[in-house]
């Protein structure tokens, strides 16, 4: 079975997939607008890559050029690999180019933005996110949340196929602390405005204030435009003693920084926050979690059982439920592993890429 993944080379998504499926005698091609970094897919056996070499515009209009100028290099790789399914990752880049292509069968998948915002930046925009789902043969989101508002664009039925988690990598750990009594509040994310971070701080600054004797410690994992901000925030409230920045950390040490904390927290506050990986990597390692009410985060966390859910943009009730698992050590215990548990039945990466394998066997049934 060959597949000719279009996506880009440098997300951590693709990255995940391409070697999940490698790994499990999938033949794939993968073409990227942009150049991957060295070494990213050196040890993978049986792929082909290609990228464009091309640098996207942040201009919106600039940016769709850029894909329509390198579809003739697509074209030309598409010829040369042969594929039996093209599965298009991101419906308004990847997912036109897929469209213009006009191969089937084409799999597209959509991911958050692309169906929650740039439809709703105009009218053009949206006719060409329909056009581009029309053209699919299938059509794939990882979440219901997402699924639900992929509907509102097709008349197309959407499979649900979650972005799983490798239970052999994130997994708790037993780590040695220097100071045992120190509790740590943390959250892996990238500092954007929609992850709503801003919301955690100010949640903690709250906690600080009702007990200011208890050693709280907060952890923000990832880099992002909003860093010198939120430092300046933390300043600002009186906490930056309290708090620590990693900055962007490699993968590879994400469960470690998973395991560094006590209760994780994802307060994002758009829709377009489809799934919620992060909040799943955190159950995975045995962690309580607190997350928002938006988009899919929701759906991976269920409420009570394996963590909390508050109203996004509401930092009283985020330090309200971030208060219960403090004071209340059995609770917080029972969720971390009653999520573990969760990840395990729902979420186990191994299934989802026997999931994908099956989608690609059944099209290729249907269309022969």
């Amino acid at each position: 079975m060959k597949i000719l993944i279009l996506g880009d080379a440098n997300s951590s998504h693709t990255i995940k997939w391409v070697k999940g499926l490698s790994a499990n005698g999938v033949e794939i091609g993968l073409w990227s607008i942009s150049k991957p970094a060295t070494g990213i897919y050196e040890n993978i056996k049986d792929i082909k890559l290609s990228y464009a070499g091309k640098r996207i515009r942040r201009n919106r209009v600039f940016s769709k050029l850029t894909y329509l100028t390198a579809l003739p290099q697509l074209k030309k790789f598409a010829n040369s690999f042969k594929p039996d399914i093209i599965h298009a990752h991101y419906a308004s880049s990847y997912g036109l180019l897929g469209s213009l292509l006009n191969f089937h069968p084409l799999i597209t998948s959509v991911w958050g933005g692309d169906v929650y915002d740039f439809p709703r930046k105009n009218i053009l925009f949206r006719e060409l996110i329909k056009y581009n789902l029309r053209k699919a043969d299938k059509l794939l989101s990882t979440s219901h949340a997402m699924a639900r508002e992929t509907q509102k664009l097709t008349s197309k039925r959407i499979t649900v196929t979650p972005f799983g988690i490798d239970l052999d990598v994130f997994k708790p750990l037993t780590l040695k602390r220097e100071e045992t009594n120190i509790f740590t509040i943390g959250t892996v994310k990238t500092l954007e405005e929609k992850y709503g971070i801003r919301y955690l701080i100010e949640a903690f600054y709250q906690l600080k204030k009702k007990f200011p004797h208890k050693e709280l410690r907060l952890l923000i994992v990832g880099g992002g435009s909003q860093e010198n901000e939120l430092k300046t925030m933390t300043q600002n409230l009186g906490i930056s003693n309290f708090c620590s920045f990693t900055g962007a950390v490699p993968f590879r040490e994400v469960p470690y920084y998973h395991n560094l904390m006590d209760i994780s927290v994802f307060l994002s506050i758009l829709d377009s926050e489809s799934f919620g990986v992060s909040v799943l990597e955190a159950s995975s390692v045995e962690k309580a979690v607190v997350v928002s009410n938006v988009g899919g985060l929701p759906e991976v966390v269920e409420d009570g059982t394996t963590g909390l859910v508050v109203p996004a943009k509401n930092a009283i009730a985020a330090a309200e439920a971030m208060e219960k698992l403090i004071l209340n050590s059995e609770l917080r215990v029972q969720m971390g592993k009653s999520g573990r548990k969760r990840v395990e039945q729902h979420y186990n990466w191994k299934d989802c890429i026997l999931q994908m394998k099956n989608i690609y066997k059944e099209l290729l049934l249907l269309n022969k």
